[in-house]
C-alpha cells in the first residue's frame, strides 16, 4: 500500500460477542453521561453545588466530574459528549473565578485567576486539568483551547511576570503550592488546604469522612512543608507537552526537557531515588533540614487520621511519573524510563524477611526505611513496563486481568470486563435517580461516584492504552478516526479489539457490524502519531505503510485480525488529525 489507498477487508465475519458489547457500551456510557450532566450541571455549565476552595472539595473535584469524557468522545462516542464537556469547562472557569474565599488569603479574589487555579498542589491541579488536557484529542483547532494551552504552559515557563513559579537558574518549581497566582513561599496552613470554615454537620456530606469542621482542619495540620520543589510538580510538564504537540513550538519541549533532566540528575545524585524536597537554592532537602525524604507528600510523610487516630502513609511521588512519560513522548528517548526503573529496583532492594516472608518498604524517615508490606513498592510500575515492553520491568507490576489477556491466558476478559461495566453503569444511574441532594446541600465531590465515563476497559481493549488518571497525556498504542465525518473516534458500526502488544507489534481485530454499508476508518499508531507503522499484515499478506497511520475499508459484515509492525516513539507527536498532516 502507498499514498492514501485503503486496505480492503472482504472476509465475512459473524459479529463476535465482544464487538456487540463494545458498541453497546459506548452507547450506554454516552446515555448515562447525558443523564448525569442534565441533573448535575445547569445551562451555563455550572456544577450544581456549593463552590468551595481546598484539597477536599475544591474546584479540582468540580471539574473532575467530567473526567474521562474527552477520551470517551475520542473513542467514538456521540458529539454530545464533546459539547457537554466543553460547556462544562467554560462553566467551570466562570463558576470558580466568581467563587471567592473570605478567610483563605490565597483565593480572596477568586479561586481561579487567568482561568487557572490560583495556588494549590499538583496532586489537585492534575485532577483539575484531567478534562482540559485531553480536549485536543477531539478538538485540536479550537481557538479557546489553543489560547489556554499556551497560557497555562507559560505559567510554568517564567513567561508570566506575575506567576514566578519557575526558577530557571536552579531549574525548580519553587513551591508545591503554585498556580496562576505564583508560588507560596511560606509554610502552608491547614486553612490554606481546607478552605474557609463552614458548618457542614447535618447539611453537607464530606466525602472524606470528617465529622465536623475541626476534623477537616486537622486533616491538613501536618501539610505545612510546601516550600521548594517536589517530584509531584513534574505533573506540570503535561501543560508543556500539551502545548508542544498542539502548536509544534519547540520552546515548550525545551522547557519540559530542561525541567525533567534536572530531576533525572537529582535522582542520580540521590542514589537512584527521586528526593521529595529540593530547596530554593537547588540543593536536595534544602527546605527540610537537608532531609531528602522530607516535606509534604514526601517519602517520610506519615500523618494522623483525625477520625480514627491511626497513622496514614501519604507518599505521593507517584504522580510525578507523568513528567518522564511526557519527556518520552516529546523525544522518543527511552532513557527517561530508566529513572523510574532504577528507583523501583532501589527501593525494593531494601526488602527484609519477616517471619519467613519478604517485605518491601514504601516509606523512608529519620530511622530509615519503613512502611514494610508483602507487596513490592510498585507505584509507576505499570507505566514503566508499558513504555518499555521489557519483561524485566514487569516484575513489580501487580497481576492484572488485562495483562493476562494480552498474554493469552484469559481469552474471556473482553466480554467479562465489559459486562461488569454495564453493571457499574446500572448501579451509578440508580444512585443518580435516588440522589435527593439539592444544589445548596451538595459539595463538588459528592457526585464523583456517579460519573459513568469509567474508561479503563475501553481504553485497554480498543486502544491498548493506559487510562489517564491525574491529568496526564494519553499513552495508547492505537487510535481511530472517522475520515468520512472528519472526527476523532471509531466510525459507526465498527468495533476494535487490541489482542496483543509487543515492542514491535500490535495485534488488532476490526469488525464491521453493518451488513449493508462499508465502513472506512483510519488507524493511527499512538495517541499522537508518535509511533511509525512500517507494515501491516492481513491474512499472511504484508502491505508496506511507512507512516504513522493507515486507512482501511471494511466491507459489509466483514472483519479481520491484523498485525501492525511499528517503531515506537519514532515520530514527533502531534494533536493534528491524520487528514491535516503533511
Amino acid at each position: 500500500m502507498s499514498g492514501n489507498l485503503a486496505l480492503i477487508v472482504n472476509t465475512p465475519q459473524t459479529p463476535p460477542t465482544w464487538a456487540l458489547l463494545e458498541r453497546e457500551l459506548i452507547k450506554a456510557q454516552t446515555s448515562a453521561c447525558e443523564r448525569f450532566y442534565s441533573k448535575y450541571f445547569d445551562e451555563r455549565g455550572y456544577l450544581r453545588c456549593l463552590p468551595r476552595w481546598g484539597g477536599n472539595d475544591g474546584s479540582d473535584d468540580a471539574i473532575e466530574n467530567l473526567a474521562g469524557w474527552p477520551v470517551l468522545h475520542a473513542l467514538g462516542a456521540s458529539d454530545s459528549i464533546l459539547e457537554m464537556y466543553k460547556l462544562g469547562w467554560e462553566g467551570h472557569i466562570l463558576q470558580y473565578t466568581e467563587a471567592k474565599t473570605v478567610e483563605v488569603e490565597l483565593a480572596r479574589d477568586g479561586m481561579l485567576y487567568k482561568e487557572f487555579p490560583v495556588s494549590l498542589d499538583w496532586f489537585h491541579h492534575g485532577e483539575s486539568m484531567s478534562v482540559f488536557n485531553l480536549q485536543g484529542l477531539s478538538d485540536p483547532e479550537d481557538g479557546a483551547f489553543l489560547t489556554r494551552v499556551r497560557r497555562y504552559a507559560g505559567l510554568y515557563m517564567d513567561e508570566d511576570p506575575t506567576a514566578k513559579n519557575y526558577d530557571p537558574e536552579h531549574k525548580i518549581i519553587r513551591s508545591m503550592f503554585n498556580g496562576s497566582g505564583g508560588p507560596l513561599l511560606r509554610k502552608a496552613t491547614a486553612l490554606d488546604w481546607a478552605g474557609d470554615p463552614f458548618d457542614f454537620v447535618d447539611r453537607y456530606d464530606p466525602a472524606h469522612g470528617e465529622r465536623d469542621w475541626p476534623e477537616m482542619l486537622a486533616h491538613f495540620e501536618d501539610y505545612t512543608d510546601v516550600v521548594g520543589d517536589h517530584p509531584i510538580n513534574l505533573a506540570a510538564t503535561t501543560l508543556a507537552v500539551n502545548a508542544f504537540i498542539t502548536t509544534g513550538d519547540e520552546k515548550y519541549r525545551d522547557w519540559l526537557l530542561e525541567y525533567v533532566d534536572a530531576w533525572v540528575q537529582r535522582a542520580a545524585d540521590n542514589d537512584g531515588i527521586l528526593p521529595s524536597n529540593i530547596g530554593l537554592d537547588g540543593t536536595i532537602g534544602g527546605e527540610t533540614d537537608g532531609k531528602w525524604y522530607g516535606g509534604c507528600y514526601g517519602w517520610g510523610f506519615t500523618v494522623v487520621v483525625p477520625q480514627t487516630g491511626e497513622l496514614s502513609d501519604r507518599n505521593a511521588l507517584y504522580r510525578g511519573i507523568a513528567g518522564f512519560g511526557n519527556a518520552l513522548l516529546a523525544t522518543g528517548d527511552r532513557s527517561y524510563i530508566d529513572v523510574w526503573r532504577t528507583m523501583l529496583n532501589t527501593v525494593n532492594g531494601n526488602s527484609k524477611v519477616v517471619d519467613g516472608e519478604t517485605q518491601y518498604p514504601h516509606m523512608y524517615g529519620d530511622d530509615g526505611w519503613y512502611g514494610f508490606d508483602p507487596e513490592p513498592y510498585n507505584q509507576g510500575a505499570i507505566d514503566t513496563y508499558y513504555w518499555s515492553m521489557d519483561e524485566a520491568d514487569r516484575k513489580y507490576v501487580p497481576e492484572t486481568d488485562w495483562l493476562n489477556y494480552l498474554d493469552g491466558s484469559d481469552p474471556e476478559f473482553p466480554v467479562s470486563t465489559m459486562l461488569e461495566e454495564f453493571d457499574t453503569i446500572r448501579q451509578k444511574m440508580k444512585g443518580v435517580d435516588e440522589d435527593t441532594m439539592s444544589t445548596d446541600t451538595r459539595l463538588s465531590d459528592n457526585t464523583l461516584k456517579f460519573n459513568t465515563a469509567n474508561l479503563t476497559s475501553l481504553t485497554q481493549l480498543m486502544m491498548g492504552g493506559l487510562t489517564p488518571r491525574y491529568g496526564e497525556a494519553l499513552h495508547a498504542r492505537v487510535r481511530y478516526f472517522d475520515p468520512i465525518n472528519r472526527r476523532a473516534g471509531i466510525p459507526e458500526d465498527v468495533a476494535a479489539l487490541v489482542e496483543n502488544l509487543t515492542d514491535k507489534t500490535t495485534t488488532l481485530s476490526l469488525v464491521n457490524l453493518s451488513t449493508v454499508e462499508s465502513r472506512r476508518l483510519i488507524v493511527q499508531a499512538g495517541a499522537y502519531g508518535e509511533h511509525q507503522i512500517t507494515s501491516v499484515v492481513i491474512d499472511g499478506e504484508t502491505s508496506s505503510i511507512d507512516r504513522p497511520f493507515f486507512s482501511i475499508e471494511l466491507k459489509p459484515g466483514t472483519g479481520t485480525t491484523l498485525v501492525i509492525n511499528h517503531d515506537r516513539y519514532a515520530n514527533r507527536p502531534a494533536m493534528t488529525h491524520p487528514w491535516d498532516r503533511n
